[in-house]
């Protein structure tokens, strides 16, 4: 989401008087970058250009800057931030340079689409109900011929098409029924729609942002990446990709999961994320309810019967794809929303989905093959080998391969062939799509490979069971750590884990976040080393929800999971003789393509399946309301995927004062208390040693001052992940939700940044000027010698004043929000959570080697 700062904004009831210029702004809440909307600083502008224009062959694709010649023109100087925009060669538009603080303005930026009311058609269910009422009273037709065109507009408005899917097995036809409607149509609409149109991106980008000596490229959504900028090279000059993200998995409709749907749901991958993935227009669109074969107990397990399975799931997708296939070769003309007729090609850019589809995408033999990746050539044997380098599938040599075996005399000799590669002897429907690639277009899940996955599955399961072999003290421990960690926005608390499962792979994330205090390394030295692969993946998996990628983070990455590698390699080995457990599972080795995929398709949120698996719950509630349980499939058909948003629940209560908006300033302040006076203050807090001599501590600067204390603060800060506005909401309560709360923040001091708990936060008027202040206690006292631990799991430990040695802050020097845990065994000293978020991550990481450098 995009923000724009407000200077004149109020900070509740403490508003600060006097105006923000633009660098008092930009102390307070640096500028910020908006990758592709335009709601940017519109109160800040410079004098000077929206943007230079430079050769297009003024830099290599990497970023650095060509040799020097002696009769070269002087090299534009550029500035720290500033951004460089690549544009393809068939775009012919020249590469462009930005300031940081302009990059989105000017010629060439998408088009604001102003605010509208959202149900401007109110009392009307939907739009068109309104459009097709107001076309009746227009043309004033009889009664005899509105009921004629509401029997037609019924028909219409279905937009699905029931088609009968016919496959052979052992000499009978198996007849299936197909509902689906045009993806082309679908894309068509949303390029000719005023609302959506402008925000469509047709030509691939390299950007990259300069660090004061050279431009580093980074990575984000999917025409910033290679493989949109590699098929934009094949196709004509003058045309332009249109790409989709399809997704298809199989939904419980019923609570004991009786009853399956198996949507398709398509993306188009030319919108930014934040539309795409929503639940609005241009978000993702049901386009296809395949068949799902029931399990036949005569045949089941057999191969051919598993061969007949894929084989009717890809006639299915065959018809699905009927409407793009011809266009994928020959292009089709499309007068869009700003009436100009652009030429598209389309293409299955991405395919979302779990490794149970996968291998029916890749007609691959899954788990019972010699070579169980979707994507390359490992042998079953050795999957557990992350670090070694395989063969990549394609889809050319798969076809040529099965065309070679079809030749073969006899069936002995087919199946050699076709075992060779761990193939099944069915067409794939991808092969109809020019220039799609299905191994290159099967990409990373992290929800199912990494969450509910390696770690759901894997380590935590086995992490359990050293739990349970040490006894029931060490599962007490866990529970009471886990129910004794600070709670956080967007984190889940967790009262118990030892002994409960959960279905929802976010969970476990966060269980992987606050895992690590449970054994010694000088009692269980293998359960230890089981917790060093934790930590090791969690740094892993970080690295992988990055929104936006550099050529840094994506080294930094493949060392991060290089590192999980020889950790979980070690332990193998260390257990091998102690524990029965095979780690030959493809999830394992899926990770090796990770930052592959991201270097091709974008980051991991552009085909994570998580945004379209939040429509499994309106489609079971569709099911449940909405149809007989007969035949739901066609019923289910009926309804269109932006009025399955309507039946989602109710979005969760926002405490009242928690703000939906942010403000333009760097915070603001919510739940304020009566005005008190200094003694009144320090009477309430009598017996705690942080407020003796309060008066005294204050006294030269706020003398004969009153103070509003507020229990609510809001911080905006910059994101070091995306350089978009981010919000923390901090709570500095005696009585938050049953028990007090006095929350975490980094702070930057004049000589270097601390972290410190929230006391107190409040304002103090001086002569009518309210002063945002905060009694902080410092963490910034000498920890000392550090225990092995920290070295292991690369903690940040940091250790408290005493609070007699509380200090007061501007609320300007808050950087932002942070969790610190208590360590038990060591009086207060706590450890810095660095994987709360990614930003803390490279924040920290930041942080710390800052520090290193300066000590």
């Amino acid at each position: 989401m995009y923000f724009r700062i407000n200077t004149s904004s109020a900070v509740c009831a403490a508003a600060l008087s006097d105006p923000v210029n633009t660098s008092s702004l930009h102390q307070l809440c640096p500028p910020i970058v908006s990758l592709h909307l335009t709601e940017r600083f519109a109160e800040v502008r410079h004098d000077i250009n929206l943007s230079i224009d430079v050769d297009n062959d003024a830099f290599d694709i990497d970023g650095s800057p060509p040799p020097e010649s002696r009769t070269a023109s002087p090299r534009p100087q550029f500035e720290e931030d500033d951004i460089q925009v690549q544009y393809h060669p068939n775009s012919q538009r020249p590469t462009q340079v930005f300031h940081f603080e302009d990059y989105g303005h000017g010629p060439g930026a998408p088009t604001v689409v102003p605010p509208v009311e959202p149900e401007p058609w109110y009392p009307f269910r939907t739009r068109i109900d309104f459009e097709f009422a107001e076309l009746v009273l227009e043309a004033a037709l009889t009664h005899q011929q509105m009921d004629r065109l509401f029997d037609l507009s019924s028909l219409w408005r279905q937009q699905f098409v029931k088609e009968e899917v016919v496959v052979p097995f052992q000499g009978d036809n198996k007849t299936f029924q197909l509902f689906h409607r045009s993806i082309w149509d679908w894309a068509v609409d949303l390029l000719q729609d005023p609302q959506v149109g402008p925000h469509f991106v047709f030509d691939a980008e390299r950007l990259s942002k300069f660090n004061g000596d050279k431009f580093v490229r980074f990575i984000h959504e999917p025409w910033t990446a290679n493989a949109f900028w590699e098929y934009q090279s094949k196709i004509p000059l003058d045309a332009k990709p249109l790409a989709s993200i399809l997704y298809a998995d199989k939904a419980k409709l019923s609570s004991f999961s009786r009853a399956k749907g198996y949507p398709v749901v398509a993306q188009c991958a030319n919108l930014p994320v934040a539309i795409r993935n929503g639940e609005d227009l241009g978000g993702g669109r049901v386009v296809g309810w395949l068949p799902i074969v029931k399990e036949d107990k005569k045949h089941s397990g057999k191969p051919a019967y598993v061969n007949f399975k894929n084989a009717v799931w890809h006639q299915s997708f065959l018809k699905i794809l009927a409407c793009l296939a011809p266009l994928s070769k020959f292009g089709s003309a499309v007068k869009c929303w700003d009436d100009i007729i652009r030429i598209f090609y389309p293409i299955i850019l991405i395919l979302s989905a779990d490794y149970e589809e996968q291998s029916v995408m890749a007609l691959i033999r899954d788990l019972m093959g010699k070579f169980p990746c979707p994507i390359c050539l490992v042998p079953r044997d050795e999957l557990y080998k992350t670090s070694n380098i395989y063969p990549l599938r394609t889809s050319a040599g798969a076809k040529a391969l099965r065309v070679q075996a079809r030749e073969s005399t006899t069936l002995e000799a087919r199946e050699q062939i076709l075992s060779s590669e761990s193939l099944r002897d069915v067409d794939n429907s991808f092969d109809t799509m020019e220039n799609t690639d299905v191994h290159r277009a099967l990409s990373n899940d992290k929800l199912h490979f990494n969450n509910a996955g390696l770690f759901s599955d894997h380590l935590w399961a086995e992490l359990q069971k050293w739990i349970e072999s040490s006894g029931r003290q060490a599962a007490v421990q866990i529970d009471s750590f886990f129910h004794s960690f600070p709670c956080w926005q967007n984190l889940n608390h967790f009262d118990q884990v030892t002994s409960i499962s959960f279905s929802d792979g976010t969970k476990y994330e966060d269980i992987s976040k606050e895992t690590h205090n449970v054994f010694c390394q000088d009692q269980d030295s293998e359960a230890y080393l089981l917790l060093c692969c934790i930590r090791s993946y969690v740094e892993f998996n970080t690295y992988a929800s990055l929104d936006v990628h550099t050529e840094d983070t994506i080294k930094d990455g493949r060392k991060a999971l290089e590192n999980l590698t020889q950790l979980m390699d070690k332990y193998i080995e260390d257990t091998s003789d102690l524990i029965d457990k095979s780690w030959n599972f493809p999830k394992k080795h899926l990770s090796v393509h990770l930052f592959d995929d991201i270097e091709a398709k974008g980051v991991s949120r552009n085909y994570n399946t998580k945004p379209n698996e939040k429509m499994h719950g309106p489609l079971k509630d569709a099911y449940q309301d909405r149809t007989n349980f007969k035949n739901f499939a066609e019923q289910l058909s009926c309804l269109d995927a932006q009025n399955l948003s309507l039946l989602e629940s109710d979005p969760p209560e926002i405490d009242s004062e928690t703000e939906s908006t942010t403000d333009g300033l760097h915070f603001s302040l919510g739940s304020p208390q009566a005005m008190q006076s200094f003694a009144d203050v320090e009477d309430s807090k009598t017996g705690n040693p942080a407020f003796i001599q309060f008066r005294i501590k204050l006294n030269e600067f706020l003398n004969h001052a009153c103070i509003t204390e507020y229990r609510f603060l809001k911080v905006n800060y910059e994101s070091l992940v995306d350089w978009h506005v981010s919000t923390d909401y901090l709570r500095c309560s005696p009585m938050f939700h049953g028990l007090p709360r006095n929350d975490f923040v980094i702070l930057q001091t004049e000589a270097s940044v601390i972290f410190t708990q929230l006391l107190m936060v409040f304002t103090c008027m001086v002569r009518d000027v309210q002063y945002p202040i905060v009694l902080t206690l410092p963490y910034d006292q000498p920890v000392g010698a550090r225990p092995q631990k920290d070295k292991d799991f690369d903690f940040w430990r940091v250790k408290a004043k005493p609070r007699v040695s509380a200090e007061f802050f501007s609320v300007q020097s808050i950087i932002r929000g942070c969790v610190l845990v208590e360590d038990s065994s060591r009086p207060n000293e706590a450890l810095v959570v660095d994987t709360l978020d990614t930003d803390t991550f490279l924040r920290i990481k930041e942080i710390r080697t800052n520090s290193t450098t300066a000590g």
